[in-house]
């Protein structure tokens, strides 16, 4: 039987692309996001695709999209806890309250809400993996982005719990860490729609395939091989913050 696996935040960027390349290797797809009209859009584009529109950090709402999944779509070998986001980029001092909770919200209880429910009927069948987005930004701190920072070290602290929690049941646990990809990120991070243009002038960044391809490789492994950690850069990039410009 083919196997089924959720992407949270699929409606752009490393979820979309992730959708994309597990369908084209013959996985169910299960889509998530908070945008309904792209997510009807990509369904479209999948072979078998079924979307649930929610947004992360409500966990009602979460608990009730997965309360209306059908029969045949609730069992899940895959899930990629993909959504997250950085929200402003000033010193900690001067950062938004609201900001903080945003990315609380969403790059950690959104990540637990989801794994909370999907995980029991991995543990029941003592088969599955779990694929946590996280960042460079989980394994290094840097100015101006102490919340986002800290979001995804929690993120980092949670796979390597995770994994243990979880390794009595066979289930694998790992995650993938990119550096500068050229998504919404730095859109959102910057509420500027033409942040992209500054930030990824004078170097060829990620793209969100480059992780795609990554989090596909890791998803179809051998039973007996789990890939626990990935971090991924542009080559122009040396850490978070030191990267080869050429301008």
């Amino acid at each position: 039987m083919k196997k089924t696996a959720l992407i949270t935040g699929a409606t752009s960027g490393i979820g979309k692309e992730t959708a994309k390349m597990l369908s084209e290797k013959g996985f169910r797809v299960i889509i998530t996001g908070r945008r309904k009209d792209r997510l009807q859009e990509l369904c479209q584009e999948l072979t078998e695709c079924f979307s649930m529109n929610f947004d992360i950090r409500d966990k009602e709402q979460v608990q009730n999209a997965f309360n209306q999944l059908p029969p045949e779509w609730k069992t899940i070998d895959l899930l990629i806890n993909n959504a997250g986001l950085a929200a402003g980029l000033e010193p900690l001092h001067e950062n938004q309250i609201e900001d903080w909770e945003q990315m609380i919200d969403t790059n950690i209880k959104g990540l637990l809400y989801v794994t909370k429910i999907v995980v029991p009927q991995m543990i029941a069948r003592h088969s599955g993996q779990i694929i946590n987005v996280s960042s460079i930004a989980g394994k290094e701190a840097y100015g101006k982005g102490a919340v986002y920072c800290a979001t995804k070290h929690a993120v980092e602290a949670l796979t390597k719990a995770m994994r243990i929690d979880f390794n009595p049941y066979n289930i694998k646990v790992g995650s993938v860490s990119p550096g500068a990809v050229e998504t919404e990120f730095s859109i959102v991070r910057l509420k500027d729609p033409k942040a992209n243009e500054k930030v990824y002038a004078g170097y060829t960044p990620l793209y969100p395939q480059d992780i795609a391809d990554a989090v596909v490789y890791m998803a179809t492994r051998p039973p007996h091989v789990n890939i626990a950690d990935i971090l991924i850069l542009p080559t122009a990039q040396a850490n978070a913050t030191v990267f080869n410009k050429k301008f």
